[in-house]
C-alpha cells in the first residue's frame, strides 16, 4: 500500500446526514473528504446517514479525493452494520473512532473481512483518548492494512482538561507520540480540526505548526479553511528546486564515486535525497490534483 503517493493537505469532514454537504464535496478543493457517520450525527439520524454516504461513495463523482467513512465504534448500536456497509461502499478507507488498542483495531478487520471488504481498502484510526495516545504505538501496528493515525484534539482536549491555546502547548506530547508512532510504522499522521471559525490568523498557526511539526495535513470542519490548508502543507517552489538539485547534485557525485557532496555550503548525503524525493513525488501529485 502506498500510504506516501498522494496528497493529505486537507482533509473534510463532511456530515453523512447531510445531502447537500455529501453533493458539494464533489466540488470542493479537498485531498480528502471524511464522511461522517459518527460525531456530526445525531442518534436517530444514524441509519440514514449511513445509506445516503454509500450510496453516495458508490455514485462517485468525488475525481481523486481520497474517501473515508468515519463509522460508529463496534461498541455502539449502529457501530458494526456501519462497517459492513462501509466495507462493500467502494471508499478509499474506513476511520476507526476513539481507537484505543490494537485488538479494537483487529476487532474492525475481522468485520471487514466477513463482509467482503477489499483488500486494498485501508484502515485509519482516530486517536482523540488519553488512553489512545499512551497506546498509539501499539495501534500503528496493529495491522499492515493501517494507513495512519488520525488526531482528534477536540475529545483529547476535553479528557485532558487542558486549556485550548494557540500554541497548543498543552498538546504537543499527545501530538509528538502521535507523530513518533506514525512515522515508525510509515503510516500517514493528519493533524486535528480548529475549531474558531472567526479566527483566520489562528488556524493559519495552527496549519504552519501542524506543518513544521511533521503532520501530513489537517483535517478540517469548514470549506472555507481548505485554501490555507492547502497553501500551507504545499512544498514551497523553492523547496521543490532545491529538492531537485539534491537528487540530481547527489546523482552526479555518485556517479564519481561520491557518497557526499556540498551544496550551498552545506553537506548532503544520502538521507536528504529521499527527504528530496519525497518532496518531488508530492509535488507532481499536487498538481495532478488541479487546485
Amino acid at each position: 500500500m502506498l500510504r506516501d503517493a498522494r496528497p493529505r493537505r486537507s482533509v473534510l469532514y463532511m456530515p453523512g446526514s447531510n445531502l447537500r454537504a455529501l453533493e458539494k464535496g464533489r466540488t470542493v478543493p479537498a485531498d480528502g473528504l471524511i464522511l461522517d457517520l459518527e460525531d456530526a450525527v445525531a442518534p436517530d439520524a444514524k441509519p440514514t446517514a449511513r445509506d445516503q454516504v454509500c450510496a453516495a461513495v458508490q455514485r462517485g463523482g468525488y475525481g481523486k479525493r481520497e474517501l473515508l467513512i468515519r463509522v460508529n465504534g463496534l461498541n455502539t448500536p449502529w457501530g458494526h452494520d456501519d462497517l459492513v456497509a462501509a466495507s462493500r461502499s467502494g471508499a478509499d478507507g474506513i476511520l476507526i473512532p476513539k481507537a484505543e488498542s490494537a485488538d479494537a483495531v483487529r476487532q474492525v478487520l475481522s468485520v471487514m473481512d466477513a463482509a467482503g471488504a477489499p483488500s486494498g481498502m485501508g484502515v485509519w484510526c482516530m486517536i482523540e483518548t488519553p488512553r489512545g495516545v499512551l497506546r498509539a504505538e501499539e495501534i500503528a501496528g496493529a495491522s499492515e492494512r493501517l494507513v495512519g493515525l488520525v488526531l482528534g484534539t477536540s475529545d483529547l482536549g476535553k479528557d485532558l482538561r487542558c486549556a485550548h491555546t494557540r500554541m497548543r502547548l498543552p498538546m504537543i506530547a499527545s501530538l509528538e507520540l502521535c507523530l513518533l508512532a506514525a512515522r515508525a510504522y510509515g503510516l500517514v499522521a493528519l493533524d486535528g480540526v480548529y475549531l474558531d471559525l472567526t479566527d483566520d490568523e489562528g488556524f493559519a498557526y495552527s496549519c504552519v505548526q501542524g506543518s513544521e511539526l511533521g503532520f501530513d495535513g489537517k483535517t478540517l470542519i469548514h470549506p472555507k479553511t481548505l485554501a490555507k490548508a492547502n497553501e500551507v502543507f504545499t512544498p514551497s517552489p523553492d523547496e521543490v528546486e532545491w529538492s531537485r538539485r539534491v537528487i540530481e547534485n547527489l546523482a552526479a557525485a555518485g556517479a564519481e564515486g561520491k557518497g557526499v557532496v556540498v551544496m550551498d555550503g552545506k553537506l548532503i548525503e544520502n538521507l536528504h535525497v529521499v527527504a528530496a524525493q519525497r518532496v518531488v513525488t508530492m509535488d507532481t501529485a499536487i498538481r495532478d490534483m488541479g487546485w
